[in-house]
């Protein structure tokens, strides 16, 4: 049976995606993960997880020249991925915990990751098989962690976007393999409990940990009509392919 597919804009139209109308969609989550990674024209990135690609292209639009190579496990999402690169993403339809010969004995300067965030055991399983299987935790947290950390060069760096609540699990897999660790809260809103994190770690790395003021999305303690709330910093992310600064006051809401 055919999957019916939107052609959505990303980045103030700067990257056009294919992905499925019902499913997984990718969204605010993913560009986000692209703004946060501070790569330089011409180094390595992996994502673990690309899904239609949408993280890693939003990277490649802001930093050029960048070799770009994803994992997907579902092969409609797979197909997607290579689809929207156009040949500067090169896709491996694999699961991650079960990595190709061929690319275990590559190295990475940059590897990011959206891994599901819910733990079946504690939630529903979802009635589309793409949003369960972006959605609904089957392999460890903490073999994402250890996948990654393999994957990356020595002072390579891992970007990871989750919950708040999995930060333990993401500390207690990074600990011991990457180090260097820094955690950016993400809030919907001034005074509002963050619900997002961006965690950022690196191979060798020895520096303290960081946790950082909360990244404020929107202004205004409450939604207040269907206007485009959101300040000025997250709209040059969202609209203007601006890269996003850890620990950055203008993040903070201040």
């Amino acid at each position: 049976m055919s999957q019916d597919l939107s052609r959505d804009a990303f980045l103030g139209g700067r990257l056009h995606l294919w992905q499925p109308v019902s499913g997984f969609r990718a969204g605010v989550d993913s560009v986000l993960l692209a703004a946060s990674v501070p790569a330089s024209p011409g180094q390595s990135v992996l994502e673990l997880g690309c899904g239609v690609g949408a993280a890693i292209l939003c990277l490649g639009a802001r930093v050029p020249a960048l070799k770009l190579t994803g994992v997907e496990v579902q092969p409609l999402y797979a197909d997607l991925a290579a689809r929207n690169g156009g040949g500067a993403l090169e896709v491996i339809a694999a699961d991650i915990a079960n990595l190709p010969d061929a690319l275990r004995q590559r190295q990475f300067d940059h590897v990011i990751a959206n891994p599901p965030y819910f733990d079946r055991r504690d939630g529903h399983v979802a009635r589309d098989t793409g949003r369960e299987t972006a959605h609904g935790e089957r392999t460890p947290l903490a073999t994402w962690i250890e996948v990654a950390a393999r994957r990356l060069a020595p002072k390579g760096c891992l970007h990871v976007i989750h919950r708040v609540e999995r930060l333990p699990d993401l500390l207690c897999a990074a600990t011991p393999v990457l180090g260097s660790i820094e955690v950016q809260p993400i809030s919907a809103r001034p005074g509002r409990r963050p619900e997002r994190m961006i965690v950022r770690a690196r191979k060798g790395g020895r520096s303290a940990f960081k946790l950082h003021a909360p990244l404020v999305m929107h202004e205004g303690r409450h939604h207040d009509g269907d206007r485009d709330s959101y300040v000025p910093a997250i709209q040059a992310v969202l609209r203007d392919a601006a890269p996003l600064d850890f620990g950055s006051a203008e993040f903070a809401g201040r």
